[in-house]
C-alpha cells in the first residue's frame, strides 16, 4: 500500500511540474499580451497549452485518487513538493532566478513534509 502511495505521489509530482512548466512556457510564446481575438487565437495556437491542461487534469485525477488511501495532512504538504521541483526546472529553461527567499521557503516546505510525515510514521507505530 505505502508503494502505492508513493508512486501516485510522484505521478502528481509530475502532473504538477508538467502543468507549471507548460503553462510558463505558453504564456512566454504567447508574449506580447494584447486584449483581442488575435492573441487569443496565438495563445489557443501553443500545443504546450495543451500539455499544461493535461498536466494539471493529471494531478487533479492524480490528487482524488490518493485522497482515498493517503492520510490528508501529510498528503497536502507532500502535494507542496511541486514549489520546490519546479523551482530548479524554471531556472534552467527560463531562467529564472532563484535567491535567499526562495532557498528559504523551499526548506521549509521540505521541512514540514518531513514533520508530518515522521508524526504520521510515529502514530502509525504507538509511540
Amino acid at each position: 500500500m505505502r508503494r502505492g502511495i508513493a508512486f501516485g505521489f510522484l505521478c502528481l509530482l509530475g502532473f504538477d511540474v508538467m502543468g507549471q512548466l507548460s503553462f510558463k512556457g505558453a504564456a512566454l510564446a504567447a508574449l506580447p499580451m494584447s486584449p483581442d481575438t488575435a492573441w487569443i487565437l496565438r495563445v489557443l495556437a501553443e500545443p504546450v497549452l495543451y500539455l499544461a491542461f493535461l498536466g494539471y487534469l493529471g494531478a487533479f485525477v492524480t490528487w482524488m485518487s490518493l485522497l482515498k488511501h493517503a492520510p490528508i495532512g501529510p498528503a497536502f504538504a507532500a502535494s507542496h513538493l511541486e514549489v520546490v521541483a519546479v523551482m530548479p526546472l524554471a531556472a534552467l529553461l527560463f531562467h529564472e532566478a532563484i535567491g535567499w527567499p526562495q532557498i528559504v521557503g523551499a526548506a521549509a516546505i521540505l521541512a514540514g513534509i518531513l514533520c508530518l510525515a515522521l508524526e504520521d510514521s510515529e502514530s502509525e507505530s504507538g509511540i
